[in-house]
């Protein structure tokens, strides 16, 4: 798995992109917690929950399915939310998590298409490299995987985001 912060850059690129009168902060921010939240199936292993359980790391709770059903519930207790971009927002920021899981050297894959399957899935190329869980983040190891997702994720990212920001400021330059 990409680190928990390399997870909420996703989202918030995408809000930048799009601009604050499209996506807000509020939004935003809501969409980077979603795009976290799929990482807390690791309290299961506390539970005696097993790593390869539909329940276990990256199983149901890394799904298209469970985003949209998240992303869904918000919208019900949320009325910021309540829009189709804002569902949609919340629902990509959330399935995001996944998606990059899928693209890492390790681990099992993501269970992307539970509850149809409990089949675990790698992107045809995984060059991200995966996240060691708990103090091993803090080796060799964890410094490895930081450079992988700064050059793999936070650049492609902070590109996209710039230029969203860009074409918003040269169009309401023409504007003016």
């Amino acid at each position: 798995m990409p680190t928990i912060m390399t997870h909420a850059i996703v989202p918030l690129a995408i809000a930048v992109a799009a601009g604050p009168a499209r996506i807000s902060s509020k939004l935003a921010l809501a969409g980077a917690g979603l795009a976290m939240l799929p990482d807390a199936d690791v309290v299961g292993f506390a539970i005696g929950i097993e790593y390869a359980d539909q329940w276990g790391h990256r199983g149901a709770t890394h799904a298209i399915a469970f985003a949209l059903m998240v992303a869904a519930a918000v919208a019900l207790l949320w009325r910021d939310a309540r829009s189709v971009g804002a569902f949609a927002f919340l629902a990509l920021a959330m399935a995001s998590h996944g998606l990059l899981d899928a693209f890492t050297s390790g681990g099992l894959g993501p269970a992307l298409l539970w509850p149809v399957t409990d089949t675990r899935f790698f992107a045809p190329i995984t060059p991200i490299r995966v996240s060691p869980i708990g103090a091993d983040f803090f080796s060799a190891r964890g410094v490895v995987t930081l450079v992988s997702e700064l050059t793999l994720v936070w650049l492609p990212c902070l590109a996209l985001a710039a230029t969203g920001w860009l074409i918003r400021r040269r169009h309401h330059a023409r504007i003016a």
